[in-house]
C-alpha cells in the first residue's frame, strides 16, 4: 500500500488540511479534577482534549502557582495522548502574561492548545498570539502551539473573522454565559439553556456567524456547553441540534457525565464510515482519478469530503474498516 499515494498529500495540495479535534473540550479547574479527567481519558482513548482552566480555576493572589501546576499535568506521565491544552487569563488581567510565560516556558513542547478569553477586538487576540510567539521564542521550544479563541464579547463577534484568519487560530469558541451577560438584560437568562439558547434570534445569529467565520476560515467551531449535568439525553439533544443545525463540530464539557452523550452526538454517521471507506479505497486505487461507486461519479471535490469525514469519525473512536485503517492510518 506504500506506493500509493496518501489523501492528505493528494487532496490538500497548496493549502492546510482542515483541522480533526476531538469532538469534546472538557474544562477542569482543580487539580483534582484535572486527574480526574485524564483517568477517564485514559479510559476512553483520545476522544475528548482537557482544558487546564487557569482563568476560572485559579484563586486570586494564586495565579502562578496554579499555571504551574497546570503546566506539571501536562507534562505528567497522565497525559498519555498529548490532548492536554490550557486556558490562560484575558488580556484585561494583570496575570495573564505570565500564565503564558510559565505554561509555554514549563510544558511548550507538550501543550496541546493554549485558550484565549475574552479578546474585545483582533487586536487583543494578537496581542496574545505575539506574546506566545516570544514566549516559545525565549524558552526554545521547537514548535507552535495552537491557539483557540473564545468569542463571548460584542467586538469579537463583530472581528470573528478577521480573529478565525490569524495564524496559529485553530479553533473559535462560542462563550454564551458572558455573551448573554454582556446584552444587559436585553437577552432573558433563558436563552443560557435550551431551548433558549437555540431558539433566541440574537444568539443563534452568534452562533452561525462564529460557525461560518470558523469553517470559511479552515478552523474549527466550538460549541458552548450545555448547563444540564444529569440528563443524559438533554445533553444528547443540545450536542445534535450544535451539530446538525449550527455546523459545529466540537463541544465544551464541563461535567464528566457530559463527555460521553456529547462524543456519540458528533460521530458521523455509520453508513456514511462505510460508504467514504469503500469511495476512498477505490479512489486511491486510481490514484484519485474520477470513479464511479454506487451509480455516481466522484472525483477529488468529494473525496476531501469522505477524507475529513472519515478522520472525524476515528477522532471520535468511530470503528473504521480494517482496510481503510490499513491504509490511509497506519503510518
Amino acid at each position: 500500500m506504500s506506493a500509493l499515494p496518501h489523501p492528505d498529500l493528494v487532496l490538500f495540495q497548496g493549502e492546510k488540511p482542515f483541522p480533526i479535534l476531538p469532538a469534546v473540550d472538557h474544562y477542569a479547574g482543580s487539580e483534582k479534577l484535572m486527574r480526574k479527567a485524564m483517568s477517564l481519558q485514559q479510559e476512553l482513548g483520545p476522544v475528548f482534549d482537557i482544558t487546564c482552566d487557569c482563568e476560572d480555576g485559579a484563586h486570586a493572589g494564586a495565579e502562578a502557582e496554579h499555571a504551574t501546576m497546570a503546566a506539571g499535568i501536562v507534562m505528567s506521565d497522565e497525559n498519555r495522548f498529548g490532548r492536554v491544552g490550557a486556558r490562560i487569563h484575558d488580556v484585561t488581567h494583570p496575570h495573564w502574561e505570565a500564565d503564558v510565560d510559565i505554561l509555554v516556558g514549563q510544558a511548550g513542547k507538550r501543550l496541546a492548545f493554549l485558550t484565549i478569553p475574552k479578546p474585545r477586538s483582533t487586536a487583543d487576540a494578537t496581542r496574545q498570539i505575539e506574546a506566545i510567539k516570544r514566549a516559545e521564542l525565549q524558552h526554545g521550544i521547537g514548535r507552535e502551539i495552537p491557539v483557540h479563541v473564545l468569542i463571548e464579547t460584542h467586538g469579537a463577534l463583530r472581528d470573528a473573522w478577521e480573529i478565525a484568519a490569524l495564524d496559529r487560530v485553530e479553533s473559535l469558541d462560542f462563550g454564551l454565559m458572558d455573551f448573554v451577560s454582556g446584552h444587559h438584560g436585553a437577552i432573558p437568562g433563558s436563552a443560557m439553556r435550551s431551548p433558549g439558547q437555540f431558539d433566541h434570534p440574537l444568539v443563534a445569529r452568534a452562533k452561525c456567524d462564529i460557525a461560518a467565520a470558523a469553517l470559511a476560515n479552515g478552523v474549527v467551531p466550538s460549541h458552548n456547553v450545555t448547563t444540564e449535568l444529569k440528563d443524559l439525553d438533554y445533553i444528547r439533544r443540545d450536542a445534535e441540534r450544535a451539530r446538525q443545525e449550527f455546523g459545529y463540530l466540537r463541544m465544551w464539557s464541563i461535567h464528566p457525565n457530559q463527555i460521553v452523550p456529547i462524543v456519540e452526538a458528533m460521530r458521523p454517521n455509520f453508513s456514511e464510515v462505510e460508504e467514504a471507506s469503500q469511495i476512498l479505497i477505490s479512489a486511491q486505487d486510481k490514484h484519485w482519478g474520477p470513479i464511479q461507486h454506487a451509480g455516481k461519479l466522484h472525483d477529488r471535490a468529494s473525496y476531501r469530503y469522505y477524507w475529513e469525514l472519515l478522520k472525524r469519525a476515528r477522532a471520535t473512536g468511530m470503528h473504521i474498516p480494517e482496510e481503510a485503517t490499513s491504509r490511509f492510518f497506519q503510518q
